[in-house]
């Protein structure tokens, strides 16, 4: 599986914000070039969450990221969430692949049915019509019927619907090991190295 070199990563208001914020650091840490949206209500869940105030600026959200988890400089590029001339707006300039970590219901029901009116779902819109790797991580429970159908038709558009249900078989000690297994499965998917908790039939004795 080929790495994709180029991911767009979108925060939105759900609960489960370290998720996001745990899968933006490793794409980092892995030299991958990130274009970032998050929308005002994942500002608040992410205060909320993990204590953590992100800037509304765009370049003060760049500079915040690259030092909080010292990345490399030019990795990060992020986005107003109505900047549509950015890359992410347009399927001439597609990301290799998107993720929206967490993803709250109400976004992806606009994916869903092709709304277009914040540059997060523009995003998903354009990966959707030029055939590029969606993922969409939804934390909620219990699903609806609405919830189900919407994640159904997105599914059959070539979406990947990855809820954030961790497992237990490694014997997490931690909350980050719970967190880890969700962002290791996002990252197995877009094809990026990691070593975040041995595979199925490793490190067994």
């Amino acid at each position: 599986m080929s790495a994709a070199h180029t991911i767009t990563l979108a925060f939105t208001g759900a609960s489960g914000m370290p998720y996001g914020i745990r899968l933006l650091e490793i794409l980092l840490a892995q030299g991958v070039h990130v274009y970032l949206l998050y929308s005002q209500v994942a500002q608040i869940v992410t205060q909320q969450e993990m204590k953590l105030t992100l800037p509304s600026r765009p370049q003060e959200a760049e500079a915040f990221f690259t030092n909080y988890f010292n990345a490399e400089k030019g990795l990060l590029k992020v986005f107003g969430r109505e900047e549509w001339f950015a890359p992410v707006a347009s399927g001439s300039n597609p990301a290799d692949a998107m993720v929206i970590c967490p993803c709250t219901m109400g976004t992806l029901s606009a994916v869903a049915s092709g709304l277009n009116q914040k540059l997060i779902e523009r995003a998903a819109d354009v990966m959707l019509k030029e055939g590029r790797k969606l993922i969409l991580v939804p934390r909620e429970m219990p699903f609806s019927t609405i919830h189900l159908e919407n994640m159904l038709r997105l599914a059959r558009c070539g979406a990947i619907i990855l809820p954030a249900n961790p497992g237990f078989y490694h014997h997490p000690q931690s909350i980050q090991d719970i967190v880890d297994f969700v962002v290791a499965r996002i990252l197995d998917h877009l094809g990026v190295a990691h070593t975040l908790m041995p595979r199925w039939g490793e490190g067994s004795e």
